[in-house]
């Protein structure tokens, strides 16, 4: 059984996304049906509508920003009750069996985890995201939004939050840490705050300083443009840990240039295509280089819990429904601080 809701699709690769009803499972007896209230427009759900990543199945409703009420839940429901405040991040499931599953870990799931979208279902059909009214999803893949936090603004938080909060939080961001943030995108001006937060010393790297005052208000104690030779001079050797958001291509060695001994560049980023470096960019100074997906489902509530703590939310420009293809365009030309949050109200 299944009950359909109003949503907006991607039709194929080159057609805009428009107004569509798909089906959500019924729910049983481990699951919590949503209403959602926002959903966030991340980059990778311009990639997968757009088959940037590889080969999309089409129709596609995309969406790992979800925040909502909780509507529904199933008779074996523990953690949550009708009119919770909860959000669904970019996963929706996991063998729950592994040893990744087992330390709470989902993102590592062994069996590989179930995307929130774009991934198959406990029904055996294809998960459709959060561009919708509605969403169905197993009670160990819904976190709560503490009371602090505004739905809206907390939504971007289940991906560009965690995605930063993450890596931050693993590689020891702190007092005495020197951290660089690269982009100040939807995941950099995230990644500011939570540093900021964390205590460490924050830098943005940005390619001109249009943003700088932004930059600054937002917690960083430096901003520099990497258009600028010069920084990377000037900069070289100086930082702990570097987080980079951006997802165009980059001067690898360049950056590992600007890393301390011990120091690390995270990639939280995805380009489309290959990086390359030169290994005795490493070598050096005994760097690192490494990568980092979103956190799992612990860690996500730690990050909300911090993030309500600290009074951090996502800066956002809500939309209605009708001008999500507007908005992808103009975050792909870099146009929007910081975040589009969609209002689903507007999906009816």
């Amino acid at each position: 059984m299944s009950t359909t809701v109003k949503a907006y699709a991607a039709p194929s690769a080159t057609e805009p996304l428009a107004p569509a009803t798909i089906e959500r499972r019924d729910v049983g007896p481990r699951d919590v049906r949503i209403d959602i209230k926002f959903a966030g427009i991340c980059h990778s759900d311009i990639h997968t509508a757009r088959s940037e990543w590889g080969p999309t199945t089409y129709p596609i409703v995309v969406g790992h920003e979800i925040a909502g009420i909780v509507a529904e839940v199933g008779p074996e429901v523990t953690m949550f009750t009708v009119g919770d405040r909860v959000g669904v991040g970019c996963m929706v499931d996991s063998c729950g069996e592994c040893q990744y599953c087992a330390r709470g870990e989902e993102q590592f799931c062994v069996q590989g985890m179930t995307g929130t979208y774009a991934g198959i279902g406990k029904d055996g059909q294809p998960t459709q995201g959060g561009y919708a009214q509605s969403i169905v999803v197993t009670e160990r893949f819904v976190v709560r939004i503490p009371d602090g936090l505004e739905l809206d603004v907390a939504a971007p938080l289940l991906c560009a939050g965690i995605t930063t909060y993450s890596p931050l939080h693993h590689w020891n961001a702190g007092p005495g840490k020197k951290v660089a943030i690269v982009g100040l995108g939807g995941l950099g001006h995230v990644a500011v705050k939570i540093a900021h937060a964390m205590g460490a010393e924050v830098t943005v790297l940005s390619q001109s300083l249009k943003k700088q005052e932004d930059g600054l208000r937002l917690g960083a104690d430096a901003y520099f443009a990497t258009a600028d030779p010069d920084t990377f001079t000037s900069l070289a050797s100086s930082f702990d840990l570097i987080i980079n958001t951006v997802s165009a291509p980059v001067d690898v060695d360049a950056y590992l240039s600007l890393l301390a001994v011990d120091g690390t560049l995270v990639n939280v980023g995805a380009p489309e295509k290959p990086l390359s470096l030169n290994v005795f960019s490493l070598l050096v100074k005994r760097r690192s280089y490494a990568g980092s997906p979103i956190g799992g489902i612990r860690e996500t509530q730690e990050m909300l819990d911090f993030c309500a703590e600290h009074g951090i939310g996502a800066e956002i420009e809500t939309i209605p429904a009708d001008k999500i293809n507007e908005a992808y365009d103009r975050v792909v030309n870099s146009d929007v601080r910081y975040r589009f949050v969609i209002d689903a109200a507007t999906f009816a």
